[in-house]
């Protein structure tokens, strides 16, 4: 196979787990009284916490079924960057052509149908990475999105959605890319989906529109340097393929390249605010609870149904589920990637959208989640 010959002799990055610590002190105080204090009544404060209703989306669920962080801290004008020292990755992508999708054999495609119950007609016997991919020795380098979802997930994401702009205006801002699904969350009658918000960060962005958002990760990423993140994202993935001071890593490539999927509605509520966008897909309560494994290969405009992609066979998890996520969420991650050392402006607007894999384009492997104990 193409792609795992070049990176058979390539190392195993391990990931060092990082833990994080939360540091508290209470303050103790305490006071005495003298003779007088049988004259004065003593107070209490008490405390009160406002409940909050929680949102409710359009199915009826709660929206949100976690804590909620504060709003976001306004980042500044300037982006400081990490020193400027030689870039190790760059030019690391080996820039395989794309080929008629007759020539693939059983390299599955990307982005497929995830629908529950779906599974392609490309009969393969590659089993997907279904370990998280930290815990399987991955690392993301590089997060970028694109206008509308690539995969499609019925009732959720799919061709019956809407959102604030008509077709035309989508397909303006994508350039000549395609435009994906979008979700079904859109309701223009709510100020959530329709209240603008000036961007400092992101480029080309709508609240209340669609966008699915990717993190490839890799072992074979600069994990845990500066270097980590890189645009494009190939030569992320491929940093360190090849590398001649790191012991081969006996794993087929399904196992140790992969990418997360995650489709958003953009809204204007700091209720959905995360703080973190950079590092994968948010895995809390409902967000990345229903997922779906498959193996495929990189996606964008520049392949179809005719001309396919040679970059597999890689592991996708997609969350099947839309989320709604806060245009300050996705602003912040903006000016955390404008923050690396890699220049990673060319992925802070979103790309445009592969048409849906057709079936006999597609792996029949997709499963759902299992146990760690199952794998």
């Amino acid at each position: 196979m193409i792609l795992s010959t070049l990176m058979k002799n390539a190392t195993f990055l391990g990931i060092v787990a990082l833990a994080l610590t939360k540091e508290g002190c209470d303050a103790l105080s305490s006071s005495s009284s003298s003779s007088d204090s049988s004259s004065k009544s003593s107070k209490s404060s008490k405390s009160s916490k406002r409940s909050k209703v929680a949102k409710v989306d359009k199915s009826g669920k709660s929206a949100k079924s976690k804590k909620k962080y504060k709003g976001p801290v306004k980042t500044p004008k300037t982006v400081p960057t990490a020193p400027d020292q030689p870039n190790p990755c760059e030019g690391a992508n080996p820039k395989f052509p794309n080929v008629p999708c007759t020539d693939i054999g059983n390299l599955g495609q990307s982005g497929t149908n995830v629908t529950e119950g779906y599974t392609g007609n490309l009969d393969t016997d590659v089993k997907p990475q279904r370990k998280s991919y930290v815990r399987a020795g991955m690392c993301a380098v590089n997060v970028h999105w694109h206008l509308g979802a690539e995969h499609l997930s019925a009732g959720e994401y799919d061709e019956h959605g809407s959102g604030p702009s008509e077709i035309a205006h989508r397909r303006k801002l994508a350039g000549k890319a395609t435009p994906g699904f979008q979700c079904s969350k859109y309701d223009a009658s709510e100020a959530m989906y329709t209240k603008h918000y000036d961007w400092d960060y992101c480029t080309d962005m709508e609240v209340g529109q669609t966008y699915e958002v990717h993190w490839p990760h890799s072992a074979y990423g600069a994990c845990g340097t500066p270097d980590q993140f890189q645009t494009p994202f190939k030569d992320g993935v491929f940093c360190l393929a090849g590398d001649e001071n790191f012991p081969v890593d006996p794993r087929p490539l399904n196992k140790k390249v992969g990418v997360q999927a995650q489709v958003f509605t953009i809204v204007n509520d700091e209720d959905y605010f995360y703080p973190d966008l950079m590092h994968g897909m948010i895995m809390d309560g409902e967000y990345g609870a229903d997922m779906t494994y498959y193996t495929g290969s990189t996606t964008g405009t520049s392949v179809s149904n005719e001309v396919c992609s040679v970059y597999a066979p890689i592991t996708w998890q997609v969350d099947r589920k839309c989320n709604l996520i806060s245009a300050s969420s996705f602003d912040k991650l903006c000016f955390d990637m404008k923050s690396q050392r890699d220049d990673m402006s060319g992925d802070t607007y979103p790309h445009g959208s592969r048409e849906l894999v057709s079936d006999d384009l597609a792996s029949n492997n997709h499963a759902r989640r299992v146990t760690e104990g199952e794998m």
